[in-house]
């Protein structure tokens, strides 16, 4: 398949005014799903999928995903996906909904979520969501209400909130986490809006206000890699969404990076994953 110049972002406010689209499988969304199919693409919105059965096949991140039923996916605007197959049978619901629309209590957590694995759920918690989703169809579709944008965006930011809730609780409660954990988790929702432009430990530092040791000694005893680590890991995550997904020169994608110099980047990259990034293009493209 042809590449793009760039990584392909899906623009949900050009079909959808109030930046929400929300709809079932099959039958409401069957045109949306088919563009999904075109290409691996991003999108400007926050994209969460029930799954209640059949089969599903489609690739985050270079990591191949099977929807099982009964399934919760939750997919960043940051991240690289394309769907491959949705199966005859399939019944799923579907949200995707603009940064700007999300209650930012709730966008603040999936901030530090990101990269979320789906979750699997039992009978009772998978029937309360997909009633808030069903709720939220309705909504969607009564588009002559006088109060439809705001009545819609409080029943997706209602349904949102269960959806965290369901991340938050497998994850340990936020009062026991340790300091450690907290600053490490800051990080990274720091490091999310800024690996760009920032690429030294000494800028989280200041950003979080904190010492540069401290800062990297809380990220070590959380996570086991240093911070220097994870601004490497999170650049060449970037590194290889465009040299997969687009036709852009390994030097222009050292621009787009942060990296004037691009012999400097193609050696933290072959550093990084010990081949070229030509060799990975070429390797993954077949």
């Amino acid at each position: 398949m042809k590449k793009a110049n760039s990584i392909p972002v899906k623009q949900i406010a050009d079909a959808f005014e109030n930046g929400i689209v929300v709809g079932q499988i099959p039958p409401d969304i069957a045109q949306y799903l088919e563009a999904e199919t075109e290409h691996a693409h991003r999108h400007d919105a926050h994209f969460f999928a029930l799954h209640e059965r059949g089969k599903i096949e489609m690739e985050i991140d270079f990591e191949a995903y099977q929807g099982d039923p009964c399934s919760l996916l939750y997919i960043h605007p940051s991240q690289v996906h394309r769907l491959f197959k949705v199966g005859e049978d399939v019944v799923g619901y579907i949200l995707a909904i603009g940064t700007e629309a999300i209650n930012p209590v709730y966008l603040a957590i999936l901030e530090q979520i990101n990269p979320a694995k789906a979750i699997q759920l039992d009978e009772p918690n998978f029937a309360r969501l997909r009633e808030a989703m069903l709720l939220c169809i309705s909504l969607f579709e009564r588009k002559k209400d006088r109060l439809y944008d705001s009545v819609l965006k409080d029943g997706c930011n209602t349904l949102i909130g269960l959806i965290v809730s369901e991340y938050l609780d497998i994850s340990a409660p936020a009062d026991k986490f340790s300091r450690f954990e907290l600053i490490t988790r800051a990080f990274k929702v720091a490091l999310g809006v800024h690996f760009l432009t920032k690429k030294r430990p000494a800028d989280y530092a200041d950003e979080l206000n904190i010492s540069i040791a401290y800062l990297n000694e809380c990220v070590k005893n959380a996570t086991g890699l240093s911070v220097s680590q994870h601004i490497q890991l999170r650049v060449i995550l970037e590194a290889k969404r465009l040299l997969y997904h687009s036709n852009k020169s390994i030097k222009e994608i050292a621009f787009e990076l942060g990296y004037d110099d691009y012999a400097y980047f193609s050696r933290l990259f072959k550093k990084a994953n010990g081949v070229t990034a030509l060799t990975f293009r070429e390797k993954n493209r077949g």
